[in-house]
C-alpha cells in the first residue's frame, strides 16, 4: 500500500469509528491486574533442590531446570529461590561461602553460578525469580568450628548469638545489620532479580526454658527505650528500612517483599490483632511489627504464612485472609496468601488437610477480598510430588490460564 493510499485508508477508519454510534461509549480495555501464582524453593538442608549435595553441576542443573518446568505447567509465575539460607551463597559472593548444600563442604566452588543460572532459564520461561534471603540465621547447629574457615561468624564470634540449637547473627549490632545487608545487596547488584524476599526469621522463634543473650548489645544500644522488646523491635524495623532504600538504589524497579509468620497479635492482646490464639505472635516473639510495615509502605508486598485449614480453631484461615486483606486495604503494599501445600495429604495434619478441596477452597475464600492478589505454594517438592491432587485441583479450578504477576 502506497503512502497517500494508507494516509487515506486510516481517515477512513477513524471516520468509520467516529461515526459508529457507540464509538464514545466503547471502554477502553484494561490489562488484567494479575495474579500472583508462586512457589518457594527451598535449599536449606536440601529440602527442596538441590536433591542432596554433591550432585555434578550439570545434574543441579538439570534439576533446576525440571523444577522451573513444573512451575510453568502448574501455570506459576513466580519463583521465591532461596539463595542464602545460612549466611552463605549460592552464587560467587565476596562476603559469604559457597553454601554447603551444593557440594557437602561450606565454601567448595560448584563450578557453576546457581543464581545466575536460576535468573537466566526462569525469565526465558516468563517466571519472575525472587531471591529469597534469610538475613540472620548463621548455622543450623551451634558449633562454629563447623563453619568454613573464612565465614565471618566464624572471624567474628561476638556477631553470633547461640539459641535453640542454631547460630544467629545478633540483629541488635548495628555492624552485623549493616553487613547482612551487603552480603544480600551483593546478589542485587549483580543479577536481574524481580524482587528481594525475606521469610519469617528474624529474632528466633522462642524455645522453652532458652533465652537469647543479647544484653551486652541492648545495655550498648538500647538507651532510650523503654524495654528490650522495643529496641528489638526498632532493630528489625531497621533492617527493613535500610533494606528497602538501599534495593531502590541499588536496581530501581525490584521489589521487596516478606513472607512473616501469619499472626501479628492475637485479638487478645491486642485489638487491632486478629481473633485467633495462636502460640506466637510475630509483634511480641519474633520483634517483627508486620502490620506496621503493611500500613506504612515498608514493602512492596507481604506474604503471610497462612498456614492453617478454614475452620481451625486457633488460627482459622478464614479469619486472617480478611483481617490481613483489612490490613493491606488503602495501602500500596500487595498481599498475597502463603499456602501449605505441604500439609496436604500428610496424615499427621489432621482431617482438613487430607481433602484435596482445602487448598482450593483457600482461593474461592480468598477471591471475595480484592486486597488479596494471589497465593504463594510451600514448596517445589510437594508441587512436584502432589500426594493427594490438592496441587492439581487448584490448577483445575483456578489456574486455567497463564496470569502475569501483579505490577
Amino acid at each position: 500500500m502506497g503512502r497517500v493510499s494508507r494516509r487515506a485508508f486510516t481517515l477512513a477508519a477513524l471516520a468509520t469509528l467516529a461515526a459508529a454510534p457507540d464509538a464514545a461509549a466503547a471502554p477502553r480495555r484494561r490489562r488484567a491486574p494479575g495474579e500472583m501464582r508462586g512457589v518457594w524453593v527451598a535449599t536449606v538442608a536440601n529440602r527442596d533442590w538441590p536433591s542432596r549435595p554433591g550432585l555434578t553441576a550439570a545434574e543441579q542443573r538439570a534439576e533446576l531446570a525440571g523444577l522451573l518446568d513444573l512451575a510453568v505447567r502448574n501455570r506459576l509465575n513466580a519463583v521465591m529461590f532461596q539463595v542464602r539460607p545460612t549466611a552463605d551463597a549460592l552464587w560467587p559472593s565476596p562476603y559469604e561461602p559457597w553454601s554447603q548444600f551444593l557440594t557437602g563442604t561450606q565454601g567448595r566452588d560448584p563450578g557453576w553460578n546457581p543464581l545466575e543460572t536460576a535468573v537466566q532459564e526462569a525469565h526465558d520461561r516468563g517466571l519472575e525469580l525472587h531471591a529469597w534471603f534469610n538475613p540472620y540465621r548463621v548455622a543450623t547447629h551451634t558449633d562454629l568450628t563447623r563453619l568454613a574457615a573464612t565465614h565471618p561468624a566464624r572471624l567474628r564470634p561476638d556477631w553470633v548469638v547461640p539459641y535453640g540449637g542454631k547460630l544467629h547473627y545478633n540483629p541488635g549490632l548495628p555492624e552485623v545489620r549493616a553487613f547482612v545487608q551487603d552480603a544480600m545487596l551483593d546478589a542485587v547488584r549483580k543479577y536481574p532479580v524481580d524482587a528481594v524476599h525475606f521469610d519469617d526469621y528474624f529474632y528466633p522463634y522462642p524455645v522453652a526454658g532458652q533465652t537469647f543473650d543479647d544484653d551486652e548489645a541492648y545495655d550498648t544500644y538500647g538507651g532510650g527505650f523503654a524495654s528490650k522488646a522495643d529496641w528489638r523491635r526498632d532493630n528489625i524495623d531497621r533492617l527493613v528500612l535500610e533494606m528497602a532504600a538501599r534495593i531502590r538504589r541499588t536496581r530501581p524497579g525490584t521489589r521487596f517483599g516478606i513472607s512473616p509468620f501469619a499472626v501479628w497479635r492475637n485479638a487478645a492482646t491486642d485489638p487491632l490483632g486478629s481473633d485467633t490464639r495462636a502460640g506466637v505472635q510475630t509483634y511480641d516473639d519474633l520483634h517483627a511489627d508486620t502490620r506496621r510495615w503493611v500500613r506504612e509502605h515498608w514493602i512492596d508486598y507481604i506474604c503471610p504464612q497462612v498456614y492453617w485449614n478454614i475452620g481451625f480453631a486457633a488460627a482459622d484461615y478464614a479469619t486472617l485472609v480478611p483481617w490481613w486483606a483489612e490490613v493491606a486495604r488503602g495501602t500500596s503494599t500487595q498481599l498475597y496468601v502463603g499456602e501449605a501445600l505441604y500439609r496436604a495429604g500428610d496424615p499427621a495434619q489432621g482431617a482438613a488437610w487430607q481433602d484435596p478441596a482445602e487448598l482450593s477452597g483457600h482461593l474461592t475464600l480468598a477471591r471475595n477480598h480484592p486486597q488479596v492478589r494471589g497465593h504463594v505454594y510451600f514448596a517445589a517438592k510437594d508441587v512436584a510430588t502432589d500426594r493427594i491432587g490438592a496441587m492439581a485441583r487448584v490448577v483445575a479450578d483456578h489456574y486455567r490460564r497463564p496470569a502475569r504477576p501483579p505490577r
